[in-house]
């Protein structure tokens, strides 16, 4: 038990020292524990410290927002009202803009027509150019196939023909030698054809002799188109350039003047009868009832309008040419354009005459119905000679009503219009006669200059008839009854604005179309 109890009491020690060890251990680390917690809560307050003004600041900007919120309708009805205000000056600005660019848009087309046109009335009042047909194969292998002309090598204008021994000497605006081009000749062409698309009346001849070319310079062959073909496809290119500010109508027709009858090539009847009247609407132009037109728009559809009037054209065989065209045939092409920005509209006429044959009656060996034929040519061409001079002499009254052909061209043979004359000559010696005539009337007719005060005057279209001299009668050394392009005068100011002489006819020509009869037919190609 002793034993016992002094084990006992060496455990109680044991378990003494024990306690108090884990004691003090607890202890130590409860202090240790509570020295952490003062450090936290020690950098808690210090968090505390230094959020209180991140608060402040964040109540501040939530007040701040809050009352910008609340402000929010009136700042947008604020900005919405500035943006409204800078917008409408910005349109403004750029109205006034757009106000100036039309100003100086318009400014500077007025200026492009005005120098244009200065341009062509520079290079004549009636520009006459020559064109010399080349020899064929079969006239070089014949025993006369000498040819009679030459050209002078310094100067284009000039044309020399000998004749029983003397050289003649021609002056003209420009001389075609055989080996010159359709393009070549259409070069020369083109301008006059611009100007119908600004608004001005065109007349393009083609004068002289039975077989001299004229067909061929005004119609050409499929493969190298003459000067009708060329002056559409020159509209339709000069049209779709000018496609986003202009916009153009095209309207063709056909006619021949056949034995002093106006007969429409286009329609469904060719030897129905035409006639020339007096607009009713006391305008003074003329209009042709019952004329068929078509609109066309591409070249395709001209070759259409080509075809047909052939067709219907009258030839026959002479002497001179096995198909002898035995009538005066007329392209007639209106082109009339609106510009929907300006405002401004133009309406321009083109003329493209192929004349009959210009011979004496005893050359072309006329007889019966072909003499008639003759006749009433020869008395065409001399009324056309009568204007001329008539017109080359600045009279009180230019006899236009001698002569279907002259009454139907009348507005486009006036005022502030454009004609040019193409007269063909042969080279060959047996032709001299009717080349010296054609050439003399060609020079003549380059002399002429119109008025615009002469040329509308009421009492050329209320004269009389006057009779006039038949082709036969003209003697050698004067102008030969010859188709002539009327001499167009050019008004120095016709660049800025359609004179109103140019614009009385584009006028009278619309009103005319609304009163045709139900019989006029309007086709579209």
């Amino acid at each position: 038990m002793e034993r016992a109890q002094g084990q006992l009491e060496a455990e109680m020690q044991n378990l003494e020292e024990e306690k108090n060890r884990v004691i003090e251990e607890a202890f130590i680390r409860a202090e240790s524990e509570m020295k952490a917690v003062h450090e936290n809560l020690a950098g808690v307050r210090m968090n505390l410290l230094s959020l209180q003004p991140a608060l402040r600041t964040l109540t501040s900007d939530y007040n701040c927002l809050k009352r910008q919120v609340q402000d929010f309708p009136f700042m947008l009805d604020k900005a919405i009202t500035e943006a409204k205000r800078e917008i409408c000056q910005v349109i403004s600005e750029v109205s006034s803009t757009n106000q100036e660019l039309l100003r100086k848009y318009k400014r500077e087309m007025n200026l492009r027509k005005k120098c244009h046109n200065e341009l062509v009335r520079l290079k004549g009042n009636i520009r006459v150019f020559c064109r010399v047909r080349p020899v064929s194969q079969e006239e070089q292998d014949s025993a006369d196939s000498k040819t009679m002309l030459s050209f002078d090598s310094e100067d284009d204008a000039i044309l020399y023909l000998s004749n029983k021994g003397k050289t003649m000497t021609f002056e003209l605006d420009k001389v075609f030698s055989p080996q010159a081009t359709q393009e070549e000749v259409f070069q020369e062409v083109q301008s006059l054809v611009t100007s119908c698309i600004d608004g001005f009346n065109v007349c393009i001849f083609a004068y002289g002799q039975t077989g001299s070319g004229k067909t061929y310079t005004m119609e050409g062959v499929l493969d190298d188109p003459g000067i009708n073909q060329r002056a559409l496809r020159l509209l339709f290119s000069e049209v779709t350039e000018k496609a986003p500010d202009w916009d153009y109508k095209i309207t063709v027709s056909m006619v021949e003047i056949y034995n002093e009858t106006l007969r429409n090539l286009l329609g469904e009847n060719p030897t129905d009868k035409l006639d020339i009247k007096m607009n009713p609407d006391g305008s003074g132009q003329l209009y042709v009832p019952g004329l068929t037109e078509f609109v066309v728009q591409s070249p395709e559809d001209i070759n259409k309008v080509f075809e047909l009037g052939h067709m219907n054209r009258a030839t026959a065989c002479t002497n001179l040419n096995e198909h002898s065209s035995r009538s005066h045939a007329l392209l007639i092409i209106t082109v009339s354009g609106f510009n929907a920005s300006t405002g401004n509209r133009t309406q321009g006429k083109l003329n493209l005459v192929d004349l009959a044959g210009s011979e004496r009656i005893a050359k072309s060996g006329a007889e019966g119905s072909r003499l008639r034929e003759a006749q009433c040519i020869n008395k065409s061409l001399s009324a056309l000679g009568d204007v001329i001079n008539a017109l080359r002499g600045k009279h009180s009254h230019v006899p236009f009503r001698n002569s279907r052909l002259t009454y139907l061209l009348q507005d486009s043979l006036n005022g502030d219009s454009k004609t040019l004359m193409m007269v063909q000559v042969s080279p060959l010696p047996n032709n001299m006669s009717e080349s010296v005539c054609s050439l003399k009337f060609a020079q003549r007719v380059r002399s002429v200059e119109l008025s615009l005060s002469s040329s509308f005057s009421r009492r050329h279209e209320n004269s009389s008839t006057s009779s006039s001299p038949t082709h036969d009668s003209v003697e050698l050394d004067s102008p030969p009854v010859t188709p002539v392009p009327l001499p167009i005068s050019r008004a120095s100011s016709a660049g800025s604005t359609l004179s109103s002489a140019s614009r009385t006819p584009s006028i009278s020509r619309r009103r005319s179309q609304s009163q045709l009869s139900t019989g006029r037919l309007k086709l579209t190609a």
